[in-house]
């Protein structure tokens, strides 16, 4: 866990926010499901963490801090952008970097489907506990909720996708 426990002053240290930025993008991606976007709010999302009027606090985490920013810029500008734009310079944004064996590729295809089944929330919690490796508690701050919270979604994220593979019920798309 990055920290600023170390740092004598209330700056980040250069290090430290490029160590998260792979993060940032990961989550970024999730959300926007668009690299160019994606990046566009990484780099606000790093602007505003330097220039924020309530710095780095020592002692917290620096890449739950920084998540905290990006999520609430997305939802800042989720009602003025509803339309979701697909990259036409990126179509491969949704396969994995080495293509899978035939078996292991159709199961794969069957989890991103029924991952995808999901509601935003319960995609969030796996992407920032099951990807990320938050901790419940680091990601109930990113969401603004309790440890519990997270907890359950997890629980229910990990039912639903059970129920969907082993009963069959993927969509087509």
């Amino acid at each position: 866990m990055i920290t600023a426990a170390t740092h004598d002053t209330r700056s980040i240290a250069e290090t430290d926010l490029i160590a998260c930025v792979p993060h940032l993008r990961a989550f970024a991606w999730f959300l926007t499901k668009n690299r160019e976007r994606a990046d566009e709010l990484v780099q606000d999302t790093i602007v505003r963490a330097l220039t924020e009027e309530h710095p780095f606090q020592p002692g917290t985490s620096l890449k739950v801090w920084m998540l905290t920013i990006l999520r609430s810029l997305h939802c800042d500008e989720q009602p003025t952008s509803q339309v979701r734009i697909q990259s036409l310079d990126d179509p491969l944004s949704y396969e994995p970097a080495v293509l899978p064996g035939q078996v292991a590729s159709l199961e794969f295809g069957d989890f991103r489907r029924a991952f995808w089944q999901l509601g935003d929330e319960l995609r969030e919690v796996l992407i920032l506990v099951g990807a990320s490796g938050l901790s419940y508690q680091d990601a109930a701050m990113v969401c603004g909720c309790r440890k519990g919270t997270m907890m359950r979604r997890m629980s229910r994220a990990r039912r639903e996708l059970l129920r969907a593979l082993e009963d069959g019920l993927l969509a087509d798309k």
